[in-house]
């Protein structure tokens, strides 16, 4: 009897067995960790900012409430959540604890500290019980997971009822023409910014590629309700560059 080939998956471009992605895209982030906040910067212009904070404001964190930031790296989302709801508490998480020294390196003296939790898992795999979150947040991070139904799946297990879903990603522009001349900027700039910056024009190679991989706006919104979230719905930002999504645990 001939043995049962391992399923295949994508990173970036290439076909590899599913159980070998994660590993791969640790060692990127691994590699990319120290200078992971600069990059976002240099990539996109400083717009990454103004998108997290289209997030948080769509959000609207309220007092006491428990937010998981899952693939949260440098605490980002969970520093701006936390001093925009004046209580309540962060669990970040991140597979690549290099990403997370960073973001405890940030935070060493600030008054968030003691509000921030710090954990190394896996989005298809989280170490928490059912119904123990607010606010599930993740953001640059859904697209690199190995099976985004598994992590949807289990971000609907940790919310409580009442929940709700924030997920930011890179995403499709509508716009053919605009879609072809952000691809020249990807393919021809970001790695090549990833070489001279970071020392590590492979990574954002790979970074670049996982975007185009990533399902489009109704595709993803639709993988949300296939996972048991309600009102789902998405705002495009910078025409469709990134997307925002939203969803509940009803």
């Amino acid at each position: 009897m001939s043995e049962s080939k391992s399923a295949h998956t994508h990173f970036g471009y290439q076909n590899v067995p599913e159980e070998n992605k994660s590993g791969l895209v640790k060692e990127v982030f691994n590699n990319v960790s120290s200078k992971y906040d600069v990059m976002n910067d240099l990539m996109s212009v400083g717009i990454h900012r103004v998108w997290k904070n289209t997030l948080i404001n769509w959000l609207a964190p309220k007092e006491n409430q428990n937010l998981l930031d899952v693939a949260g790296g440098t605490g980002d989302i969970a520093t701006r959540f936390l001093n925009q709801a004046k209580s309540g508490n962060a669990t970040i998480l991140d597979m690549t604890e290099s990403m997370l020294q960073e973001g405890t390196k940030r935070i060493t003296n600030s008054s968030l500290s003691s509000r921030m939790r710090w954990v190394v898992g896996d989005a298809m795999a989280l170490p928490f019980k059912k119904n123990t979150f607010d606010i599930y947040t993740i953001s640059f991070g859904i697209r690199n997971v190995t099976k985004i139904d598994k992590a949807l799946s289990e971000a609907f297990r940790v919310l409580k009822p009442g929940g709700r879903i924030m997920i930011l990603e890179f995403s499709k522009l509508p716009n053919p023409m605009m879609q072809k001349a952000y691809d020249l900027y990807s393919f021809n700039v970001i790695p090549k910014i990833g070489e001279i910056v970071a020392g590590d024009k492979d990574s954002y190679q790979y970074l670049v590629e996982s975007i185009r991989k990533f399902p489009d706006q109704v595709s993803f919104a639709n993988m949300m309700t296939s996972a048991g979230f309600e009102n789902v719905k998405f705002r495009n930002l910078t025409f469709g560059v990134a997307a925002l999504h939203s969803g509940w645990k009803i």
